[in-house]
């Protein structure tokens, strides 16, 4: 996990990196990767303020995102596109101070990058309905490991949804119950290794 910053910027998980060029799939498999370049990025930054079990949650969840972005860069470069680098920093949609902060992140990014499979999902390309269909269930099933509770369907509002968005407590090492993220807040996941990794 060696991709992380010294100092994350703050504020709303958006990318500076140019979009790609010259790829297919009008788009979708384009946001896939921006989505999955946030979470790597998102991740190093969980990772960083994790401990325990809660680490090696942030370090599976950082080598998941990392290899799906790395699988979606060679599906654009064999289509003839080009895919998009990683911006230099993303915009946190909150400030990110302990564990409890960590696993709201975590949620939140996990939702975006759903969101962005979904899409990719209603692709023409059988093969590309595949790969998204399996990315976004492996994105449910991580954000259901961080907050065992079930969750409003991507793109729905947590709160129009009616659901518990208490972060988990499991022991010491787990943050205390918090909200899971407020609607309307920016975040595209995309994360580095924690410090050290």
């Amino acid at each position: 996990m060696a991709e992380t910053p010294t100092e994350p910027a703050r504020s709303s998980l958006r990318s500076s990196a140019a979009p790609p060029s010259g790829a297919p799939s009008g788009g979708a498999l384009e946001r896939a990767l921006s989505a999955e370049h946030a979470a790597v990025y998102a991740y190093g930054v969980i990772g960083g303020k994790t401990s325990g079990a809660l680490l090696k949650r942030a370090t599976a969840g950082f080598d998941a995102h990392r290899a799906r972005r790395d699988q979606l860069r060679t599906l654009i470069t064999r289509r003839g596109g080009t895919p998009a680098e990683p911006g230099p920093t993303y915009l946190l949609p909150f400030e990110v101070r302990g564990p409890a902060d960590a696993v709201r992140l975590a949620l939140l990014v996990e939702q975006r990058v759903t969101t962005a499979y979904l899409e990719l999902a209603a692709d023409r390309d059988p093969a590309l309905r595949r790969i998204a269909a399996l990315a976004a269930q492996e994105c449910a099933t991580r954000a259901y490991g961080w907050q065992p509770k079930l969750g409003p369907f991507p793109g729905m509002d947590r709160e129009e949804a009616g659901v518990d968005v208490t972060v988990p407590t499991s022991g010491s090492e787990s943050p205390p119950a918090d909200s899971a993220g407020t609607p309307g807040q920016e975040a595209q996941p995309e994360s580095s290794a924690p410090d050290g990794q």
